[in-house]
């Protein structure tokens, strides 16, 4: 039985980068999920990738790459399929990091414990970057289950879904930098490289 695994998301289209794998993109010649990886690893039992098309592409990762079973619903279609893995592996917790996210902290799943929560930093809330129950995935199934097709937009929102959770939030300091910057364009791609000297 494992009792925390990890799922990295990157279901993301990436259209600021011209439809590219944020995941790929290298900072100080490292592909951004090779840096999530290593900060991840030694926090968790088992990490996994979250990410629809061909798996073959991550193969050199050495990871489950775990397809939407539900597509068009956002991330939330992501997390779903992370929590049913996460069950599937009879862990009790799963944490989830966006895959552009380089900088993730190396003690993330200590500070975020116990689940649930939610990471918050430079006054902004994180919503994938977060220590779910995995029992919850039922809860979530439920949840979709309920939405119409006239449900507004935002119901599909991770924030609204895991309302009746109660997610407490834990505050990181942004400085020097923020921890869950995310690379989405071409000039974070810039700014992630200075911030690693490369």
């Amino acid at each position: 039985m494992a009792g925390t695994v990890a799922v990295i998301l990157a279901g993301g289209e990436a259209r600021r980068l011209g439809g590219i794998d944020k995941t790929l993109v290298a900072i100080g010649g490292v592909p951004i999920l090779s840096l999530i990886l290593d900060r991840l690893r030694p926090q968790v039992d088992r990490v996994a990738l979250g990410a629809n098309g061909d798996p073959q592409r991550f193969d050199r990762f050495g990871l489950p790459v775990l397809a939407d079973r539900r597509r068009g619903i956002g991330p939330l279609g992501g997390l779903l399929r992370a929590l049913e893995w996460a069950a599937e592996q009879e862990a009790d917790r799963l944490l989830t990091v966006p895959g552009d996210t380089p900088f993730v902290p190396r003690d993330l799943c200590r500070a975020l414990a116990p689940a649930p929560a939610v990471a918050v930093s430079g006054g902004r809330r994180h919503h994938l970057v977060a220590l779910w129950p995995v029992p919850w995935r039922d809860g979530l199934a439920e949840y979709l289950h309920r939405l119409g097709p006239d449900a507004p937009g935002r119901a599909f929102g991770v924030r609204a879904a895991s309302v009746p959770l109660g997610m407490r939030e834990v505050r990181f300091e942004a400085v020097p930098h923020d921890p869950f910057f995310n690379v989405n364009t071409p000039e974070d791609v810039a700014l992630a490289r200075a911030m690693t000297g490369a």
